[in-house]
Protein backbone atom coordinates (compact mmCIF):
# COMPACT_ATOMS: atom_id res chain seq x y z
CA UNK A 1 0.00 0.00 0.00
CA UNK A 2 1.21 3.27 -0.69
CA UNK A 3 1.16 6.41 1.50
CA UNK A 4 -0.44 9.13 -0.59
CA UNK A 5 0.98 12.98 0.15
CA UNK A 6 -1.25 14.68 2.27
CA UNK A 7 -2.35 17.92 0.37
CA UNK A 8 -3.20 20.51 2.84
CA UNK A 9 -6.07 23.16 2.04
CA UNK A 10 -5.89 26.51 2.95
CA UNK A 11 -3.56 29.62 2.25
CA UNK A 12 0.05 30.19 2.46
CA UNK A 13 1.59 33.18 4.01
CA UNK A 14 2.83 34.63 1.19
CA UNK A 15 -0.82 35.05 0.06
CA UNK A 16 -2.03 36.31 3.30
CA UNK A 17 0.52 38.96 3.16
CA UNK A 18 -0.78 40.02 -0.16
CA UNK A 19 -4.23 40.03 0.62
CA UNK A 20 -3.28 42.23 3.86
CA UNK A 21 -1.17 44.22 1.56
CA UNK A 22 -4.10 45.02 -0.97
CA UNK A 23 -6.42 45.80 1.86
CA UNK A 24 -4.40 48.17 3.27
CA UNK A 25 -3.96 50.40 -0.11
CA UNK A 26 -7.95 50.38 0.16
CA UNK A 27 -8.24 51.28 2.95
CA UNK A 28 -5.67 54.24 2.69
CA UNK A 29 -7.55 55.41 -0.53
CA UNK A 30 -10.55 54.99 1.07
CA UNK A 31 -10.60 56.16 4.55
CA UNK A 32 -9.62 59.90 3.79
CA UNK A 33 -12.96 60.31 2.15
CA UNK A 34 -15.32 58.91 4.14
CA UNK A 35 -13.91 60.39 7.42
CA UNK A 36 -13.63 63.65 5.39
CA UNK A 37 -17.53 63.28 4.45
CA UNK A 38 -18.28 62.98 8.17
CA UNK A 39 -16.80 66.18 9.19
CA UNK A 40 -18.87 68.27 6.57
CA UNK A 41 -21.37 66.54 7.88
CA UNK A 42 -20.40 67.79 11.48
CA UNK A 43 -22.90 71.09 11.32
CA UNK A 44 -26.20 69.26 10.29
CA UNK A 45 -25.73 67.00 12.77
CA UNK A 46 -25.59 69.39 15.26
CA UNK A 47 -28.64 71.84 14.02
CA UNK A 48 -30.95 68.52 13.77
CA UNK A 49 -29.74 67.39 17.15
CA UNK A 50 -30.61 70.88 18.48
CA UNK A 51 -33.85 70.82 17.11
CA UNK A 52 -34.78 67.54 18.98
CA UNK A 53 -33.49 69.05 21.89
CA UNK A 54 -35.28 71.97 21.87
CA UNK A 55 -38.50 69.46 20.93
CA UNK A 56 -37.39 68.08 24.39
CA UNK A 57 -37.56 71.34 26.14
CA UNK A 58 -40.89 72.49 25.00
CA UNK A 59 -41.85 69.02 26.03
CA UNK A 60 -40.78 69.65 29.26
CA UNK A 61 -42.59 72.89 29.41
CA UNK A 62 -45.31 71.85 28.50
CA UNK A 63 -45.81 68.85 31.68
CA UNK A 64 -44.02 71.61 34.31
CA UNK A 65 -45.43 74.47 32.89
CA UNK A 66 -42.10 76.16 32.87
CA UNK A 67 -39.09 76.02 31.16
CA UNK A 68 -35.64 74.46 32.63
CA UNK A 69 -33.79 77.25 34.31
CA UNK A 70 -30.07 77.61 33.37
CA UNK A 71 -28.99 76.16 36.46
CA UNK A 72 -31.32 73.21 36.01
CA UNK A 73 -29.90 73.25 32.17
CA UNK A 74 -30.19 70.07 29.80
CA UNK A 75 -29.66 67.81 32.73
CA UNK A 76 -33.72 68.74 33.50
CA UNK A 77 -34.49 66.60 30.86
CA UNK A 78 -33.43 63.40 32.30
CA UNK A 79 -33.63 64.17 35.84
CA UNK A 80 -36.68 64.08 37.87
CA UNK A 81 -36.77 67.86 39.91
CA UNK A 82 -36.06 67.67 43.55
CA UNK A 83 -39.16 70.31 44.48
CA UNK A 84 -42.18 68.07 45.01
CA UNK A 85 -44.57 70.11 43.25
CA UNK A 86 -42.52 69.73 40.29
CA UNK A 87 -41.45 66.51 40.18
CA UNK A 88 -45.34 65.52 40.47
CA UNK A 89 -45.82 67.25 36.89
CA UNK A 90 -42.51 65.83 35.55
CA UNK A 91 -42.96 63.07 33.03
CA UNK A 92 -39.00 62.64 31.76
CA UNK A 93 -36.95 61.30 30.86
CA UNK A 94 -37.62 63.68 27.54
CA UNK A 95 -34.61 62.03 25.83
CA UNK A 96 -33.79 58.73 25.20
CA UNK A 97 -31.24 58.01 27.46
CA UNK A 98 -28.64 60.66 28.65
CA UNK A 99 -28.70 64.42 26.72
CA UNK A 100 -26.02 63.57 23.43
CA UNK A 101 -22.78 65.54 23.09
CA UNK A 102 -22.64 67.84 20.02
CA UNK A 103 -20.48 66.07 17.15
CA UNK A 104 -17.35 67.65 18.30
CA UNK A 105 -17.93 65.59 21.69
CA UNK A 106 -18.86 69.02 23.46
CA UNK A 107 -21.95 69.32 25.39
CA UNK A 108 -24.92 71.10 23.91
CA UNK A 109 -25.27 74.61 25.90
CA UNK A 110 -28.30 75.93 27.07
CA UNK A 111 -29.72 79.36 28.73
CA UNK A 112 -32.19 81.10 29.55
CA UNK A 113 -33.40 83.78 28.02
CA UNK A 114 -32.27 83.48 24.08
CA UNK A 115 -32.10 86.06 21.72
CA UNK A 116 -34.99 88.10 19.43
CA UNK A 117 -37.29 86.99 22.02
CA UNK A 118 -36.49 83.52 22.32
CA UNK A 119 -37.53 81.80 25.93
CA UNK A 120 -34.21 79.79 26.03
CA UNK A 121 -30.92 79.38 24.02
CA UNK A 122 -29.84 75.84 22.68
CA UNK A 123 -26.69 75.20 20.90
CA UNK A 124 -23.47 73.58 20.00
CA UNK A 125 -20.18 76.24 19.94
CA UNK A 126 -19.04 74.43 16.84
CA UNK A 127 -15.90 72.52 16.46
CA UNK A 128 -13.59 74.85 17.97
CA UNK A 129 -15.37 75.34 21.25
CA UNK A 130 -15.96 78.77 21.42
CA UNK A 131 -18.40 81.73 20.50
CA UNK A 132 -18.92 82.68 16.78
CA UNK A 133 -16.85 81.57 14.46
CA UNK A 134 -17.24 80.38 10.83
CA UNK A 135 -17.71 77.33 8.60
CA UNK A 136 -17.67 74.44 11.11
CA UNK A 137 -16.56 76.79 14.44
CA UNK A 138 -19.96 78.44 13.69
CA UNK A 139 -22.32 78.10 16.28
CA UNK A 140 -25.05 76.30 15.64
CA UNK A 141 -28.78 75.83 17.34
CA UNK A 142 -30.91 78.36 18.89
CA UNK A 143 -28.36 81.06 19.94
CA UNK A 144 -28.14 83.00 22.64
CA UNK A 145 -27.87 87.23 22.89
CA UNK A 146 -25.02 88.52 21.49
Amino acid sequence: MRNKPIRSSGFTLMEMLVVLAIIGLIIGMVGPRILGTVDREAPKIAATQAKLLRGAVENFRLDVGRYPTSQEGLSALTTKPSDPAIAARWRGPYTDGDVPLDPWKNPYQYSVPGANGQPFALYSMGSDGRRGGEGDAADVGILPPN
